[in-house]
């Protein structure tokens, strides 16, 4: 094998930013995704694209993926769906380096796998699933993706492409993701020759196999069913049967469901002892969190959860009574609230869900300064728990004592450095206090993680204007604005 250059190796951030694109347009785009070929990031081997510039690119991706599409910052959300993934990846031998687990705010029932160990998950997906083992299966299919490289692999299925055709490839990714439109990317890429393409749809089906079988591996692995992700497919084979082909649910468009990967799945399923595991109580409290978040109003949720209660008709009685709770809150029946919060807080002191909901309510009964204790409290059985730190943050700066706000995030930063919403919660709190430079510079992060980066540079030029500021201080801020207008001049340039 030929030793790659030393050009190859230094991949610049115009290349990182184009390969951020081109991966957001292939989960968003699934069917361009099995007609065009991918470009040149790397071997099995992985000695062109190293674990570090894999990362680089998989923040570049975030940053498109926060800029471009409805990321849930729910804190008790996030929390529940990183515990979830981490639980998945602990039972990956192969899963090495730190993965990220986020939600998209869309009834879309799907599930995508980007580069560096980001892997997203669609609201829908979460709250169509019958069981958390069914949820795990496609999240274990996802991590499969990334710890078999599948998509540093890729080029080695169309390596043997002629230059031009592969630069028409590239060219028609990379211009239909710059310019969210699909139908110039599929008019660009027409020329591709058509056995290009079905050796690209091959090698997509060879990369679901494996993912399929490593998932189930890991599923057994994490204790949970392994039979769940068969039974998932099953189910979706037959709801495909009420869907015209163009009006398919996204998971079925990107994931084929066929009979014959279903009675693959079922057998390797089978090698593995049988498993009966209980859905956790976070899995209910998710599911009832966002079906909350979608009511029109509050009082929709008010009529569901009574009735619901009232008939039985419920996978979970507890987290019923919880989206029951939120639905009072938010209709401000602050009495039945209480009455409610008591109940499940007795039940369960410890549970994070219950803390944060007795906190606000306290708040929104006007005694701040109970809610403050709750999630004081909370926090000291939990240390470093992230929905509690985040909540506890914005009690603080809502009862005007943003001093204490910045030693709580920029703790928990150190664990979280690409979290926007500490950004965001620790500008606030410098502004509060009175020190709008600090304030400007952690607003410009909050801005850079959000894929926002003309706002982030220009926060950055403000916050330089400062003359009292000290020349490490200063230094250090002109290098972080240089680094930013080199990406920003980098994007640009891919968008000309």
């Amino acid at each position: 094998m030929t030793k790659p250059s030393k050009t190859s190796r230094q991949l610049s951030l115009r290349f990182f930013y184009g390969l951020a694109g081109i991966c957001l347009l292939l989960m968003t785009q699934p069917v361009l995704a099995q007609e065009i070929a991918l470009p040149d990031i790397g071997n099995p081997s992985g000695n062109i694209l190293t674990p570090a510039e894999e990362q680089r690119l998989g923040q570049a991706f975030m940053r498109s993926i926060r800029n471009t599409m409805p990321v849930i910052q729910d804190p008790l959300l996030s929390a529940y769906i990183q515990s979830l993934g981490d639980q998945l990846v602990n039972a990956n031998n192969d899963a090495l380096g730190s993965f990220e687990f986020f939600l998209i705010n869309s009834p879309q029932i799907n599930a995508f796998a980007g580069p560096g160990g980001y892997i997203g998950v669609y609201s829908g997906l979460l709250t169509t699933t019958e069981s958390e083992s069914e949820l795990a299966s496609v999240i274990a299919h996802e991590v499969a993706h990334v710890t078999q490289k599948h998509l540093v692999r890729t080029y080695d299925a169309v390596k043997s492409m002629s230059l031009p055709a592969a630069a028409l490839a590239i060219a028609a990714v990379a211009i239909g993701a710059a310019t969210n439109n699909s139908d110039f990317a599929v008019a660009a890429a027409a020329g591709v020759q058509a056995g290009m393409i079905q050796r690209e749809i091959n090698f997509t089906r060879s990369h679901e196999e494996e993912a399929d079988s490593i998932g189930i591996q890991t599923l057994a692995a994490a204790g949970f069913d392994p039979t769940a992700m068969p039974v998932f497919f099953s189910r979706m084979g037959k709801a495909s049967r009420l869907y015209d082909n163009g009006k398919l649910p996204e998971f079925l468009r990107t994931h084929p469901v066929t009979t014959n990967r279903i009675a693959d799945a079922y057998g390797r399923s089978d090698s593995y002892p049988y498993k009966q595991r209980s859905d956790s109580l976070g899995y209910h409290l998710a599911k009832e969190r966002l079906r909350v978040l979608a009511f029109n109003d509050a009082r929709e949720g008010i009529e569901f959860y009574s009735q619901t209660l009232k008939d039985g008709r419920y996978r979970n009685e507890e987290a019923h009574q919880y989206g029951y709770l939120l639905s009072l809150m938010g209709n401000r029946e602050y009495a039945k609230a209480t009455e409610l919060a008591t109940l499940l807080t007795d039940l369960r002191p410890g549970q994070i869900e219950y803390l944060v909901a007795k906190a606000e309510l306290e708040k929104l009964e006007g005694k701040p300064e109970l809610g403050l204790k709750t999630l004081e409290s909370g926090l000291t059985g939990h240390p470093g728990n992230y929905p509690l730190s985040i909540y506890l943050a914005q009690a603080l700066l809502d009862s005007g004592k943003p001093q204490a706000v910045t030693p709580l995030l920029e703790k928990l930063l150190e664990g979280h450095p690409q979290n926007a919403l500490i950004y965001k919660l620790l500008a606030q709190a410098a502004g509060d206090a009175g020190k709008k430079t600090q304030g400007h510079r952690y607003l410009s992060e909050y801005y850079y993680h959000t894929g926002a980066l003309k706002e982030a540079q220009m926060q950055l030029e403000i916050a330089l204007k400062d003359r009292n500021l000290s020349y490490y201080e200063s230094a250090k801020m002109a290098a972080r604005l240089k680094e930013i207008r080199q990406e920003k001049k980098d994007l640009d340039a891919r968008d000309r």
